[in-house]
């Protein structure tokens, strides 16, 4: 009976999910559900293992949700991603029509401005663009997608997706975890990419086909309530704040606009390499701090000191450029917060799956698929991101469910954790993008098409491209490694962190059962 609830549990969760009920009050009442049919104390559960989950989630990962969407807002009153756009406009032009605004995506996004910003200014970008260059609108939402939901959310050491993030209190690892497997598997998806878009631009111009309608088409499901429930698990920025704010007049220099980006990609890199190793942390294991370790929280810190420094940034030099500063600002804040806890919600509805005695079987059945930790973990994300629609909702799940067991078997196999961070990373980010996935729904609203006409260049770029990639990351990590010796000499301080929580430097200090690692041939392994 515990496994068919779970069954009958994920079943409802994803059905009413995609019919538009709302995460919040879908996830305990499946969670409740699940604990129901295994006949386990409902209201425990509800209040002590779900908001205990979802809560400890919002502890570690609201930051980030919060500093991303508000840089992500600031960015487009600005003028700072529109500016950036046109820059590349201008430098590529019509020629080179799905380059220019596949780069214009990747470099916002890349630079941490949210994906659903992203698309609101790229959209315009892209139609002006394929109208001049009679490139069909149907292959708009498929160029967008390429740029802002593939490589740059899952597969670039350092980006601050906040799928990029999750993994990090779990393995120990940093937002440039496995950094050569990361730039291989972006080249990958880039590559396969714009092969599949020069593909089918050209099968398009053979058949005389043009742009297509050109009277525009409405976008209003952009701010149907529908769109905004699945939106919200996929994206750590709710779609009707976009319209919040008010955007700046005067056009915006390309340098000033790329500034706050490379703030954040440098203050990042600063943050992970240089300045958090060299800091003396062992006040973190006192009770006081919850007894943890730099290594648990190293990551969060990077990338949320990166965005704080480059939101500093962009106001001192384009403040001016704000007709309204506090609109913008409260408009950013606002639109963290229904994806923040929706996506807790997924959690703790995962914590009171993983905690049902039945869940040892999907356990088991998980870690026993052949291929061993890597290609498990790579199903595990995958599935469960599908099911949620939602990339950060199903790496939560899998991870806290099973990183611990994962994090044990990489010891066991010499495998580094920043392999595993960057196998579920990838992982989470492929078949995320089914039809009912929110930034999908919203890419094909905002761009005036729909799944008949856009979708299967979607899947291309980014489902078949990503799995490609995936691939290519499992088999090479499996070979060689990581390349974590690219980056051994600035880990140094990690690793004396390690040394530190291990008792090595600290005798009679207990570590904690997450804090444990030791040090094999320069890396921070489990022990």
């Amino acid at each position: 009976m515990g496994l068919l609830g779970i069954l009958v549990a994920l079943a409802l969760l994803v059905w009413l999910a995609f019919r538009g009920w709302s995460v919040l009050l879908l996830a305990p009442l499946a969670a409740l559900l699940a604990a129901g049919f295994a006949g386990e104390p409902l209201l425990a559960h509800w209040t002590q293992t779900f908001m205990g989950s979802a809560s400890h989630f919002l502890a570690q990962f609201f930051p980030l949700f919060l500093l991303g969407a508000l840089f992500g807002k600031l960015m487009e009153d600005s003028g700072s991603v529109t500016a950036i756009a046109d820059w590349l406009t201008e430098r590529l032009g019509t020629g080179r029509a799905v380059l220019a605004v596949v780069l214009a995506g990747a470099v916002v996004t890349y630079g941490g401005v949210s994906l659903f910003v992203a698309f609101f200014v790229l959209a315009p970008m892209a139609e002006a663009l394929f109208r001049a260059a009679a490139i069909p609108r149907r292959l708009m939402p498929a160029t967008i997608a390429l740029g802002t939901s593939t490589f740059t959310m899952s597969a670039m050491p350092g980006t601050p997706a906040i799928q990029n993030a999750i993994p990090m209190p779990f393995f120990g690892t940093t937002p440039f975890a496995a950094p050569g497997l990361g730039i291989l598997a972006s080249a990958v998806m880039l590559g396969f990419g714009l092969w599949w878009l020069a593909r089918a631009t050209g099968a398009a111009r053979r058949r005389n086909e043009g742009f297509g309608d050109e009277t525009p088409r409405p976008a209003e499901a952009q701010r149907h309530s529908l769109l905004r429930e699945r939106a919200a698990t996929a994206c750590a920025f709710d779609p009707p704040e976009v319209h919040g704010g008010v955007r700046a007049p005067m056009a915006l220099p390309f340098r000033l606009a790329i500034l706050p980006l490379v703030v954040v990609i440098a203050v990042n890199l600063l943050m992970s390499f240089v300045v958090l190793p060299r800091m003396d942390t062992r006040f973190l294991a006192e009770p006081r701090w919850g007894g943890t370790s730099l290594a648990a929280v190293a990551g969060v810190w990077s990338v949320a000191v990166a965005l704080a420094a480059a939101i500093l940034v962009l106001v001192v030099v384009n403040g001016r450029r704000l007709p309204a500063l506090r609109e913008s600002m409260d408009a950013g804040a606002n639109a963290a917060v229904l994806p923040a806890f929706s996506v807790a919600s997924l959690v703790g509805f995962g914590a009171v799956i993983a905690a049902l005695p039945a869940f040892a079987l999907v356990r088991d059945w998980v870690i026993g698929i052949e291929g061993g930790p890597l290609v498990s973990l790579a199903v595990a994300t995958n599935i469960l991101s599908a099911l949620t629609g939602s990339a950060s909702g199903g790496l939560t799940i899998a991870l806290d469910a099973l990183g611990p067991t994962y994090l044990r078997l990489a010891g066991e196999h010499g495998i580094d954790p920043g392999l595993l961070h960057r196998v579920a990373v990838i992982g989470a980010g492929t078949l995320d993008s089914l039809p009912h996935n929110g930034a999908v729904v919203t890419l094909l609203a905002v761009c005036g098409s729909t799944h008949a006409e856009s979708y299967l260049d979607i899947v291309m770029v980014s489902v078949v491209g990503a799995l490609a990639a995936l691939a290519a990351v499992i088999v090479l990590g499996g070979a060689v490694g990581s390349f974590s010796s690219l980056l051994r000499a600035t880990g140094r301080g990690h690793r004396n962190e390690a040394r530190r929580h291990c008792g090595e430097d600290l005798p009679g200090h207990r570590c904690t059962a997450s804090d444990r690692h030791r040090v094999v041939s320069g890396r921070v392994v489990p022990g």
